[in-house]
């Protein structure tokens, strides 16, 4: 029984989670990656996968707590290595995805007015998809599975008033960042000298933040 999870399996983690992205590229690629499509492999997929670790969990086996702690965003493992692997990711893919802006304004206008503004869609659609699934897969490396910030996180840039797609980006990565920092600190003092995983208290914290905020719009 391993007491934590070695770096090779959490590298073999990472690259499950380009696995995943490349498999959903493959369902979406023939309608052209429309995002219903997208969205559709992604819930099958989680599905699965969800089936699996419920499988997993069932066993018995001991090694599976640790699984567990790691599919709940736990820091546990995040030293400086990974902490510098996360920070390469960062500065190398994160102007890249701030170079995408012009196309994630024009695609939510629809193929037709994105191909007469000059963008090639299903190009277009693929290169973003395989931004998310590196920036994924750098996050998943350091601390597992960040469902919810992912999530929150734009939506959240965008209630606050930030509507420009570099404006977003920006400050999602800054929400998301600083959501986990908070969660992180408060998961290791809420129940000390016990832990509760980054991701977990994230959610916690994070999802009556997004309800105040969807309330505040609504109203």
């Amino acid at each position: 029984m391993f007491a934590t999870l070695s770096l090779p399996a959490q590298l073999a983690m990472a690259a499950g989670a380009l696995a995943v992205i490349a498999v959903i590229f493959l369902l979406a690629i023939r309608s052209g990656l429309v995002p219903e499509r997208v969205l559709l492999g992604g819930i099958a997929l989680t599905a699965l996968a969800d089936a699996v670790i419920g499988f997993l969990g069932a066993s018995g086996d001991p090694r599976a707590l640790f699984l567990m702690r790691w599919l709940s965003g736990s820091t546990y493992n995040a030293g400086f290595s990974l902490a510098g692997l996360a920070a390469v990711a960062v500065v190398a893919l994160l102007p890249l995805a701030l170079l995408s802006r012009r196309w994630l304004e024009l695609l939510p206008l629809g193929d037709a007015v994105a191909s007469a503004r000059g963008v090639g869609v299903s190009r277009a659609r693929s290169v973003l998809l395989l931004l998310a699934g590196l920036m994924s897969a750098a996050a998943t490396l350091c601390v597992g599975p960040l469902s919810f910030v992912g999530l929150m996180a734009p939506h959240a840039a965008r209630l606050l008033g930030l509507r420009r797609p570099a404006e977003m980006i920006i400050g999602a990565a800054l929400l998301g960042g600083g959501l986990m920092t908070f969660a992180d600190w408060v998961g290791r003092i809420a129940i000390f000298p016990y832990e509760i995983p980054a991701g977990l208290a994230a959610s916690l914290i994070g999802a009556p933040f997004l309800v105040m905020l969807m309330r505040g719009k609504g109203g």
